[in-house]
């Protein structure tokens, strides 16, 4: 038997209606037995084109205020029948079944409707039951059914019949029967996600994907899943890559910390800060956390709490870097940033990331709540009988914050709202704090009154030591240890001031 079929008969049951005029009018001209009902079947009717509504294939009206419109044996029997199989062709005479070769369909809204914050009523009458099982059924009979589950495939499917004269092959079928199961699996877990109260359950499906050029090196692939343009507007530059997006995330985790600061500038590499700094102007501030890692900042990824302008797009513009970032652009900034063919630019648009953060880990997945804690004058306990300075409490949180966003283990200095240096991704503490004394002195910046952040406790005095010895004198950490006294006597006994938060940082 051929696998390639001519589509003699449809049925065509959807909500939208956008686009489908050009295929009912493909399908009539190829002499197309149309079945439909309700809403689509008067749009049919509309077009001047016959219509055969399924009750008069039934013999049943459309019941229980349309809940029930295509569930019939005589319509299932017309799509699931197997056309190679005597039994079938038989029941199909026996009962006067008419044949099906196409189904048309487009689901109910259901996750706009639950977007939209509608009553749980509203809600729950757009859980599609007959759209979702006819998309089944004809996804199920691939074999002998044309099954286009989404108006997102309309124009495939024009394009198909329109360049096979109203013909499918196998494969055609095929392809778009895994397009509808994609479709039908993403419609039930996005209602099982609106009904789960258990968080030991886990369903997720991102219909947005893309292929990247490659993953973190070359020879391994990447792809995004995720609606990369609901965050930022694209307006130049080349396609990011997996590492590139990976920074962009990282920038994005780190700024929304400054987001209510005034001007703040960082710039990351490797998913951690090289430079940040707040100042009066974002120029300003440019300068400054450029200043902080300059030999780190080539090809970094640059971003903004507030709108770049002239001055600072003309000293960016002395750098390679892939990516910047920014609420907004002046026009005259925007032209001078796009000078450099390949860098890709970005407005960052308000939008609420998600508050579960998901990784893969062994043969599983690893789920937690975003980290939404941002240490603030509040929290801080002061535990030393030195009392930090207001200047050194606004480095303190200042440091904090870049903290929290750092590899662990991790210690960042600070000193009058900007970066000094920080030690990143140590096994070990005292690692980390050597690191970055050693950075500060290669980039020439003076220790003397900055302020100290770690991601952890200290669970010995040695830290602090070794802070004090390069000029740090204020100290903030999440304190908890069962030594925490070692440290804070010897605060006591050097003069450095110390605050516990109450909160730990770590970030793997």
């Amino acid at each position: 038997m051929s696998t390639t079929k001519t589509i003699q008969s449809a049925l065509i049951s959807v909500f939208s209606k956008d686009g489908l005029e050009p295929i009912v009018r493909q399908l009539h001209s190829n002499n197309v037995t149309i079945y439909s009902t309700g809403g689509t079947e008067d749009f049919i009717k509309n077009l001047g084109i016959p219509v055969v509504p399924v009750e008069d294939v039934t013999s049943y009206p459309s019941i229980l205020g349309g809940r029930v419109k295509t569930l019939h044996p005589k319509v299932f029997g017309g799509i699931l029948n197997r056309q190679d199989h005597e039994g079938d062709i038989q029941q199909m005479e026996e009962y006067n079944i008419p044949q099906i070769d196409l189904v048309i369909v487009d689901l109910y809204p259901f996750e706009k409707t639950v977007a939209s914050g509608a009553s749980e009523s509203d809600i729950i009458e757009k859980i599609d039951i007959g759209g979702i099982s006819l998309i089944r059924a004809a996804a199920k009979n691939f074999k002998d059914t044309v099954i286009v589950a989404s108006m997102n495939e309309y124009s495939l499917f024009l394009d198909i019949i329109t360049k096979q004269n109203g013909s499918t092959s196998l494969e055609d079928r095929k392809l778009l029967a895994t397009k509808a199961f994609h479709v039908s699996s993403h419609y039930d877990g996005a209602i099982f996600n609106y009904f789960n109260t258990d968080e030991t359950y886990y369903k997720e499906s991102i219909e947005k994907g893309q292929i990247l050029r490659y993953g973190e090196n070359p020879h391994q692939k990447g792809f995004f899943f995720g609606d990369f343009d609901a965050i930022f507007k694209k307006l130049h530059g080349k396609e990011l890559s997996y590492n590139n997006l990976l920074d962009v995330d990282a920038a994005v985790n780190l700024i929304n910390e400054f987001k209510t600061d005034g001007p703040t500038f960082a710039i990351l590499k490797h998913n951690n800060a090289c430079g940040l700094a707040s100042r009066d102007s974002i120029s300003e501030a440019y300068n400054a956390a450029l200043a902080c890692d300059p030999t780190s900042a080539f090809g970094g990824v640059l971003i903004a709490n507030k709108t770049i302008d002239v001055a600072t797009a003309t000293e960016i513009n002395k750098l390679f870097c892939e990516v910047v970032i920014a609420p907004a652009y002046d026009d005259a900034a925007l032209a001078i940033l796009q000078e450099k063919k390949n860098r890709i630019i970005l407005i960052q648009n308000e939008v609420e990331l998600p508050q579960r953060q998901v990784r893969t880990c062994l043969n599983g997945i690893l789920i937690q709540d975003r980290n939404n804690i941002t240490d603030n004058k509040a929290d801080l306990k002061t535990v030393t009988i030195t009392s930090p300075t207001e200047q050194e409490i606004e480095d303190l949180i200042f440091a904090s914050k870049i903290c929290k966003n750092t590899k662990s283990n991790t210690i960042v200095f600070a000193k009058n709202g900007t970066l000094i240096s920080s030690g990143t991704g140590q096994t070990s503490r005292v690692d980390a704090l050597q690191q970055a004394v050693e950075k500060a002195k290669h980039f020439g910046f003076d220790l003397t009154g900055a302020s100290m952040a770690s991601d952890a406790f200290f669970p010995f005095p040695d830290c602090v030591a070794l802070a004090k010895e390069a000029g740090i004198t204020a100290v903030i950490q999440p304190g908890g240890s069962i030594k925490d006294e070692l440290s804070i006597n010897y605060c006591n006994e050097n003069n450095l001031a110390m605050v516990f938060t109450g909160t730990r940082h770590f970030k793997h």
